[in-house]
Protein backbone atom coordinates (compact mmCIF):
# COMPACT_ATOMS: atom_id res chain seq x y z
CA UNK A 1 0.00 0.00 0.00
CA UNK A 2 1.32 3.46 -0.90
CA UNK A 3 2.34 5.51 2.11
CA UNK A 4 0.31 8.53 3.09
CA UNK A 5 1.35 12.13 3.74
CA UNK A 6 0.66 13.12 7.34
CA UNK A 7 -0.35 16.76 7.81
CA UNK A 8 -0.72 18.22 11.31
CA UNK A 9 -2.16 21.60 12.21
CA UNK A 10 -5.02 24.04 12.02
CA UNK A 11 -8.43 23.80 10.40
CA UNK A 12 -9.97 27.27 10.41
CA UNK A 13 -12.73 29.43 9.00
CA UNK A 14 -11.07 32.18 6.96
CA UNK A 15 -12.87 35.51 6.67
CA UNK A 16 -11.34 38.08 4.35
CA UNK A 17 -12.28 41.71 3.82
CA UNK A 18 -10.99 43.76 0.88
CA UNK A 19 -11.86 47.49 0.77
CA UNK A 20 -13.42 48.85 -2.38
CA UNK A 21 -11.77 52.26 -2.16
CA UNK A 22 -8.87 52.17 0.27
CA UNK A 23 -8.78 51.84 4.06
CA UNK A 24 -9.90 54.68 6.31
CA UNK A 25 -8.94 54.03 9.96
CA UNK A 26 -11.46 54.52 12.73
CA UNK A 27 -14.57 53.95 10.63
CA UNK A 28 -16.41 51.35 8.59
CA UNK A 29 -15.10 50.80 5.09
CA UNK A 30 -17.20 49.54 2.14
CA UNK A 31 -15.62 46.20 1.29
CA UNK A 32 -15.93 42.81 -0.30
CA UNK A 33 -16.17 40.29 2.57
CA UNK A 34 -16.16 36.54 2.12
CA UNK A 35 -15.64 33.47 4.25
CA UNK A 36 -13.95 30.28 3.14
CA UNK A 37 -12.37 27.22 4.71
CA UNK A 38 -8.77 27.65 5.78
CA UNK A 39 -5.98 26.80 8.19
CA UNK A 40 -2.43 26.24 6.94
CA UNK A 41 -2.37 22.48 7.53
CA UNK A 42 -5.89 21.96 6.20
CA UNK A 43 -5.07 23.98 3.08
CA UNK A 44 -1.89 21.98 2.47
CA UNK A 45 -3.81 18.73 2.97
CA UNK A 46 -6.56 19.72 0.53
CA UNK A 47 -4.08 20.92 -2.10
CA UNK A 48 -2.19 17.62 -1.82
CA UNK A 49 -5.38 15.56 -2.04
CA UNK A 50 -6.54 17.46 -5.12
CA UNK A 51 -3.21 16.73 -6.76
CA UNK A 52 -3.76 13.03 -6.07
CA UNK A 53 -1.82 12.31 -2.86
CA UNK A 54 -3.09 10.07 -0.05
CA UNK A 55 -3.38 12.50 2.88
CA UNK A 56 -4.15 12.05 6.58
CA UNK A 57 -4.94 15.18 8.61
CA UNK A 58 -4.44 15.56 12.36
CA UNK A 59 -6.32 18.64 13.54
CA UNK A 60 -9.02 19.83 15.94
CA UNK A 61 -12.29 21.73 15.56
CA UNK A 62 -15.15 22.59 17.84
CA UNK A 63 -18.34 20.56 17.78
CA UNK A 64 -20.19 23.51 16.27
CA UNK A 65 -21.78 24.31 12.89
CA UNK A 66 -18.55 25.84 11.58
CA UNK A 67 -16.45 22.83 12.53
CA UNK A 68 -18.94 20.36 11.07
CA UNK A 69 -19.15 22.28 7.78
CA UNK A 70 -15.37 22.58 7.52
CA UNK A 71 -14.99 18.82 7.94
CA UNK A 72 -17.66 18.08 5.34
CA UNK A 73 -15.96 20.35 2.82
CA UNK A 74 -12.49 18.99 3.62
CA UNK A 75 -13.66 15.39 3.30
CA UNK A 76 -15.02 16.17 -0.16
CA UNK A 77 -11.46 16.77 -1.37
CA UNK A 78 -10.43 13.26 -0.32
CA UNK A 79 -8.49 14.05 2.87
CA UNK A 80 -8.66 11.34 5.58
CA UNK A 81 -10.23 13.01 8.66
CA UNK A 82 -10.25 9.99 10.99
CA UNK A 83 -7.77 11.71 13.31
CA UNK A 84 -9.37 15.15 13.45
CA UNK A 85 -10.80 15.77 16.92
CA UNK A 86 -14.25 17.38 17.17
CA UNK A 87 -14.45 18.85 20.65
CA UNK A 88 -17.67 19.71 22.51
CA UNK A 89 -17.86 23.06 24.28
CA UNK A 90 -15.00 24.47 22.19
CA UNK A 91 -15.05 26.92 19.29
CA UNK A 92 -13.62 26.09 15.89
CA UNK A 93 -10.55 28.15 15.06
CA UNK A 94 -10.83 31.19 12.84
CA UNK A 95 -8.69 33.60 10.84
CA UNK A 96 -9.71 37.13 9.88
CA UNK A 97 -7.67 38.94 7.22
CA UNK A 98 -7.95 42.62 6.35
CA UNK A 99 -6.58 43.11 2.85
CA UNK A 100 -5.37 46.24 1.13
CA UNK A 101 -7.25 47.37 -1.96
CA UNK A 102 -4.60 45.65 -4.10
CA UNK A 103 -5.22 42.30 -2.34
CA UNK A 104 -2.09 42.28 -0.18
CA UNK A 105 -2.48 41.53 3.51
CA UNK A 106 -2.76 44.55 5.82
CA UNK A 107 -3.36 42.80 9.14
CA UNK A 108 -4.86 39.51 10.31
CA UNK A 109 -6.21 37.93 13.47
CA UNK A 110 -6.28 34.24 14.29
CA UNK A 111 -7.71 32.09 17.06
CA UNK A 112 -6.18 28.60 17.18
CA UNK A 113 -6.75 27.78 20.84
CA UNK A 114 -8.65 24.63 19.93
CA UNK A 115 -5.36 23.21 18.64
CA UNK A 116 -4.18 22.79 22.24
CA UNK A 117 -6.13 19.49 22.05
CA UNK A 118 -3.37 18.09 19.80
CA UNK A 119 -1.20 17.09 22.73
CA UNK A 120 2.02 15.08 22.86
CA UNK A 121 -0.01 12.20 24.30
CA UNK A 122 -2.46 12.29 21.38
CA UNK A 123 0.41 12.27 18.90
CA UNK A 124 2.19 9.43 20.70
CA UNK A 125 -0.98 7.35 20.74
CA UNK A 126 -1.12 7.76 16.97
CA UNK A 127 2.56 7.16 16.33
CA UNK A 128 1.72 4.53 13.71
CA UNK A 129 0.68 7.40 11.44
CA UNK A 130 4.28 8.64 11.55
CA UNK A 131 5.69 5.16 11.06
CA UNK A 132 3.62 4.62 7.92
CA UNK A 133 4.06 8.12 6.45
CA UNK A 134 6.17 9.08 3.44
CA UNK A 135 6.22 12.71 4.60
CA UNK A 136 5.11 14.73 7.61
CA UNK A 137 4.14 18.40 7.51
CA UNK A 138 3.15 20.61 10.46
CA UNK A 139 2.22 24.24 10.96
CA UNK A 140 2.75 26.92 13.60
CA UNK A 141 -0.61 26.39 15.31
CA UNK A 142 0.76 23.49 17.36
CA UNK A 143 1.96 24.02 20.90
CA UNK A 144 5.70 23.90 21.41
CA UNK A 145 5.35 20.59 23.24
CA UNK A 146 3.35 19.12 20.33
CA UNK A 147 5.94 20.37 17.83
CA UNK A 148 8.69 18.70 19.83
CA UNK A 149 6.78 15.43 19.71
CA UNK A 150 6.15 15.70 15.95
CA UNK A 151 9.84 16.29 15.33
CA UNK A 152 10.87 13.41 17.61
CA UNK A 153 8.48 10.93 15.97
CA UNK A 154 9.49 11.98 12.46
CA UNK A 155 13.15 11.47 13.37
CA UNK A 156 12.42 8.14 15.06
CA UNK A 157 10.87 6.80 11.86
CA UNK A 158 13.24 8.68 9.54
CA UNK A 159 10.42 10.50 7.75
CA UNK A 160 10.82 13.61 5.59
CA UNK A 161 9.71 16.62 7.68
CA UNK A 162 8.30 19.92 6.43
CA UNK A 163 7.07 22.95 8.37
CA UNK A 164 5.23 26.19 7.64
CA UNK A 165 5.31 28.86 10.39
CA UNK A 166 1.73 30.02 9.52
CA UNK A 167 2.44 33.56 10.77
CA UNK A 168 5.35 35.75 11.81
CA UNK A 169 4.14 35.75 15.41
CA UNK A 170 4.26 31.94 15.54
CA UNK A 171 7.54 31.52 13.68
CA UNK A 172 9.69 31.63 16.82
CA UNK A 173 8.34 28.18 17.77
CA UNK A 174 10.15 26.63 14.81
CA UNK A 175 13.62 27.96 15.69
CA UNK A 176 14.60 25.06 17.99
CA UNK A 177 13.80 22.56 15.23
CA UNK A 178 15.42 24.12 12.16
CA UNK A 179 18.18 21.52 12.05
CA UNK A 180 15.52 18.78 11.92
CA UNK A 181 13.61 20.17 8.93
CA UNK A 182 13.98 18.87 5.41
CA UNK A 183 11.85 21.71 4.06
CA UNK A 184 10.58 25.00 5.47
CA UNK A 185 8.29 27.35 3.53
CA UNK A 186 7.90 30.75 5.24
CA UNK A 187 6.88 34.01 3.65
CA UNK A 188 9.46 36.79 3.81
CA UNK A 189 8.08 38.28 7.04
CA UNK A 190 8.18 34.84 8.70
CA UNK A 191 11.67 34.22 7.32
CA UNK A 192 12.93 37.38 9.00
CA UNK A 193 11.36 36.26 12.28
CA UNK A 194 12.97 32.82 11.99
CA UNK A 195 16.33 34.57 11.53
CA UNK A 196 15.58 37.09 14.32
CA UNK A 197 16.12 40.15 12.11
CA UNK A 198 13.92 43.05 11.05
CA UNK A 199 11.76 42.47 7.98
CA UNK A 200 13.70 44.02 5.06
CA UNK A 201 10.67 44.54 2.81
CA UNK A 202 9.72 42.45 -0.20
CA UNK A 203 13.21 42.15 -1.66
CA UNK A 204 14.30 38.89 -3.34
CA UNK A 205 17.98 39.71 -2.81
CA UNK A 206 17.58 40.34 0.92
CA UNK A 207 15.49 37.20 1.22
CA UNK A 208 18.19 35.08 -0.43
CA UNK A 209 20.68 36.36 2.11
CA UNK A 210 18.44 35.10 4.91
CA UNK A 211 17.94 31.73 3.23
CA UNK A 212 21.68 31.16 3.69
CA UNK A 213 21.22 31.66 7.44
CA UNK A 214 18.48 29.05 7.52
CA UNK A 215 20.66 26.61 5.59
CA UNK A 216 23.47 27.19 8.09
CA UNK A 217 20.96 26.51 10.87
CA UNK A 218 20.47 23.06 9.38
CA UNK A 219 17.39 23.26 7.13
CA UNK A 220 17.86 21.13 4.00
CA UNK A 221 15.69 23.19 1.64
CA UNK A 222 14.29 26.70 2.13
CA UNK A 223 11.56 28.19 -0.06
CA UNK A 224 10.41 31.74 0.69
CA UNK A 225 7.21 33.12 -0.80
CA UNK A 226 7.35 36.82 -1.68
CA UNK A 227 3.61 37.59 -1.90
CA UNK A 228 3.03 38.37 -5.59
CA UNK A 229 6.74 38.96 -6.26
CA UNK A 230 7.63 35.31 -6.86
CA UNK A 231 9.74 33.12 -4.57
CA UNK A 232 13.30 32.49 -3.46
CA UNK A 233 14.79 29.08 -2.82
CA UNK A 234 17.99 27.60 -1.46
CA UNK A 235 19.33 24.08 -1.17
CA UNK A 236 22.76 22.72 -0.33
CA UNK A 237 23.57 22.77 -4.06
CA UNK A 238 21.96 25.89 -5.47
CA UNK A 239 19.85 28.93 -4.76
CA UNK A 240 17.83 31.28 -6.89
CA UNK A 241 14.78 33.40 -7.58
CA UNK A 242 11.68 32.42 -9.57
CA UNK A 243 9.70 35.45 -10.79
CA UNK A 244 5.90 35.57 -10.63
CA UNK A 245 3.98 34.21 -13.60
CA UNK A 246 0.35 35.11 -12.82
CA UNK A 247 -1.58 37.24 -15.31
CA UNK A 248 -3.72 38.95 -12.65
CA UNK A 249 -3.61 39.33 -8.88
CA UNK A 250 -6.71 38.77 -6.73
CA UNK A 251 -5.72 37.62 -3.23
CA UNK A 252 -2.51 36.30 -1.65
CA UNK A 253 -4.24 34.25 1.08
CA UNK A 254 -3.33 30.57 0.87
CA UNK A 255 -0.50 31.07 -1.61
CA UNK A 256 2.21 29.68 0.67
CA UNK A 257 0.07 26.65 1.50
CA UNK A 258 -0.28 25.86 -2.20
CA UNK A 259 3.48 26.23 -2.68
CA UNK A 260 4.19 23.84 0.19
CA UNK A 261 1.75 21.23 -1.11
CA UNK A 262 3.00 21.37 -4.69
CA UNK A 263 6.65 21.03 -3.64
CA UNK A 264 5.81 18.06 -1.43
CA UNK A 265 3.82 16.48 -4.24
CA UNK A 266 6.72 16.94 -6.64
CA UNK A 267 9.15 15.32 -4.20
CA UNK A 268 6.71 12.47 -3.58
CA UNK A 269 6.83 11.80 -7.30
CA UNK A 270 10.64 11.85 -7.41
CA UNK A 271 11.09 15.21 -9.12
CA UNK A 272 14.47 16.85 -8.51
CA UNK A 273 14.23 19.41 -5.71
CA UNK A 274 14.45 22.48 -7.94
CA UNK A 275 11.84 21.08 -10.32
CA UNK A 276 9.52 20.49 -7.37
CA UNK A 277 10.10 24.09 -6.30
CA UNK A 278 9.16 25.28 -9.80
CA UNK A 279 5.95 23.29 -9.42
CA UNK A 280 5.41 25.22 -6.18
CA UNK A 281 5.89 28.51 -8.03
CA UNK A 282 3.22 27.42 -10.50
CA UNK A 283 0.88 26.67 -7.59
CA UNK A 284 1.49 30.20 -6.29
CA UNK A 285 0.57 31.63 -9.69
CA UNK A 286 -2.79 29.87 -9.90
CA UNK A 287 -3.68 30.57 -6.25
CA UNK A 288 -2.93 34.30 -6.51
CA UNK A 289 -5.53 34.53 -9.28
CA UNK A 290 -8.47 33.28 -7.21
CA UNK A 291 -10.32 34.62 -4.18
CA UNK A 292 -10.47 31.08 -2.79
CA UNK A 293 -7.84 30.00 -0.27
CA UNK A 294 -7.45 26.71 -2.18
CA UNK A 295 -8.01 26.59 -5.95
CA UNK A 296 -11.26 24.61 -6.31
CA UNK A 297 -10.28 22.72 -9.48
CA UNK A 298 -6.55 22.40 -8.79
CA UNK A 299 -4.83 19.74 -10.90
CA UNK A 300 -1.36 18.74 -11.98
CA UNK A 301 -2.17 19.76 -15.56
CA UNK A 302 -3.08 23.23 -14.30
CA UNK A 303 0.28 23.54 -12.56
CA UNK A 304 2.19 22.48 -15.64
CA UNK A 305 0.31 25.10 -17.65
CA UNK A 306 1.81 27.76 -15.34
CA UNK A 307 5.27 26.25 -15.04
CA UNK A 308 8.23 28.56 -15.70
CA UNK A 309 11.07 26.69 -17.38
Amino acid sequence: MAKHVLVIGATLLDTKGKPLAGLEPGTSNPSEIRSTRGGTARNVAVNLARLGADVVLISAVGDDPTGRQLLIQTAESGVNLDYVQMLPHQTTGSYIALLEADGLLSVALDDVRVMEAITPDYLNRNRALFRDASMVMFDGSLTEAAMKTVVRLAKEYDVFLCADPSSARLAYKLRPFLADLDLVVPNQVEEAELCEVDFPGFDPTASLTLTRRLLRAGVETVVVTLSDFGLDYATADEMGYIPPSHSRFVDSTGTGDAVTAAIMFGLLNDLPVVEAIRLGAAAAAVTLQTAETVVPDLSLDMLYDHLIV
